[in-house]
């Protein structure tokens, strides 16, 4: 079956600043102030719509002392988009920023690798150091949804519509997966926190919340192989991000800019 065409967009929902040197494995010998962004995505075509990641909502900020925007959901509707219409979801991975809200999404089911779910609610979560991105809220909100046969767990590489292919890469979780969808310029690829900012990928700096470091390595070579060119790879925090691409209409500055 062909592949459909999607539009892609990127919402910013909740800022932080940060020193340069929490970006990068072993620091940044050019320490300089930055900033994180934090996003979800929506991949649009003629006949479907999914939801990339959900965030985290205003307690989370306030707990996590995050500048919080808006509210991710909510912020669909610029896109003419109410939450009840989202029914299909792919969870990147269950850190607290991108596995919140899943009660502003009643009708939808979320695919999730199931190397991530073991992990999250695994013997590994008795470490603090480790399960400190994780919500514990969120979690059992996960494992509430999979009791009510919402959660699609996936194992690897698979397709979850023509022109939309989800491949598990590991390195910042166990589970992360990072999502390829075609578009009007070719593949393009959503990395989430596979690669935070461009600089990771592009200099091969790792992002140090790192689970497996040669797994993160190696999702920079894989990202890479999977997009049409380099600046359809997507980094999931980069305030870049708002710079390099333009909002779609007047009314979504600084909210969404289109991808793709």
């Amino acid at each position: 079956m062909a592949n459909e065409t999607y539009q892609v967009f990127a919402l910013r929902y909740a800022t932080v600043q940060r020193s340069s040197s929490e970006n990068f494995l072993g620091g940044d010998p050019h320490e300089t102030s930055t900033r994180m962004d934090y996003y979800v995505w929506l991949l649009r075509s003629p006949t479907r719509t999914l939801l990339v990641d959900t965030g985290f909502n205003e307690n989370a900020a306030r707990e996590r002392k995050r500048e919080f925007l808006r509210c991710p959901i909510e912020s669909l509707s610029v896109l003419g988009i109410s939450p009840h219409e989202i029914d299909e979801v792919i969870l990147t991975h269950l850190h607290y920023d991108h596995a919140g809200n899943h009660d502003l999404l009643p009708n939808a089911r979320f695919y999730l690798q199931e190397r991530e779910l073991h992990y999250a609610v695994g013997p590994s979560m008795r470490h603090a150091v480790l399960r400190h991105p994780y919500a514990v809220d969120d979690i059992v909100d996960v494992v509430r949804a999979l009791y009510e046969e919402r959660i699609v767990c996936l194992n690897g590489r698979t397709e979850l519509a023509p022109g939309v292919i989800v491949h598990q890469v590991g390195g910042h979780t166990a589970g992360l997966q990072i999502v390829q969808v075609w578009t009007r310029k070719g593949w393009l690829v959503l990395s989430s926190d596979a690669s935070h900012y461009y600089a990771n990928y592009e200099q091969a700096r790792p992002f140090p919340i790192v689970h497996n470091v040669a797994e993160m390595l190696d999702a920079y070579d894989t990202m890479r192989g999977l997009a049409a060119s380099p600046d359809l790879v997507i980094p999931g925090h980069d305030p870049l991000v708002m710079e390099r691409f333009r909002a779609p209409f007047a009314a979504a500055q600084d909210i969404v800019v289109q991808l793709a």
